[in-house]
């Protein structure tokens, strides 16, 4: 998962020495997890962490099952957790033989440092949340068409249009435009927005891990349910 946002060294050795099934990756770190359920007993699966924040497992619970790039709270769900919705303490990994909850360990700290841009310190110099311009691809023409994301209507208009795979110019409403309208200059598509530098090719200022303005409790995509459920946990 590219974020754009410089690569760094994921956690110390240190830090993980004592957790079972340690992995790294090219932008995340892989872990044993687990959930428990007092009717079904335990589930048990592979967690990535992501340097953006992102909290992904496959699940092993038996041999056919294919669940995978879950979010913690659709594994606990998954595994049966009677008392669900609290996917920090429920989640678990294995330090030194035991079982731990996430909230206990260091590898929510990429999740906590996405949930505290999105909730108040990923905000541009005027105070507001920042996001930078998007673009979308046309279905019809190919043809790539910004998006601004300056307000909550306007980001509910890219998140649409993101999810429709038959997405095309005419279904922009603000901007009245057809296939037959030139595509922005390629030379253009560098400046997203972003107050802190025009150029930026992604930075804490201008990518958002997801946010009130961003995200829909009314939107039944996963990445909507999740956010609102994670928000609530």
């Amino acid at each position: 998962m590219a974020s754009g946002i410089e690569k760094e060294i994921m956690f110390s050795d240190e830090e993980l020495r004592e957790m079972s099934g340690v992995k790294r990756g090219g932008d995340y770190i892989e872990v044993t997890c687990g959930c428990t359920s007092h009717r079904y007993g335990d589930a048990v699966g592979r967690l990535r962490v992501f340097i953006n924040g992102d909290l992904e497992i496959t699940c092993e619970c038996t041999p056919g099952c294919n669940e995978d790039k879950l979010t913690p709270a659709a594994f606990e769900k998954h595994s049966g957790r009677e008392t669900a919705r609290k996917w920090k303490n429920n989640v678990w990994v294995i330090v030194n033989g035991e079982k731990v909850p996430l909230s206990k360990t260091v590898l929510l700290k990429y999740y906590s440092q996405a949930s505290k841009y999105a909730n108040g310190s990923h905000r541009s110099c005027n105070g507001r949340v920042s996001h930078r311009d998007e673009f979308v691809c046309c279905n019809k023409c190919k043809k790539k068409r910004r998006f601004r994301l300056r307000t909550k209507e306007e980001c509910r208009i890219h998140h649409d249009a993101l999810a429709d795979p038959n997405w095309k110019c005419a279904d922009l409403p603000f901007d009245k435009i057809t296939c037959d309208d030139d595509e922005e200059r390629a030379s253009r598509w560098v400046y997203r927005g972003c107050t802190r530098s025009p150029t930026c090719k992604g930075c804490t200022s201008c990518v958002c891990f997801g946010c009130e303005i961003c995200r829909f409790s009314d939107c039944s995509c996963q990445t909507c349910i999740d956010f609102t459920r994670n928000a609530k946990a």
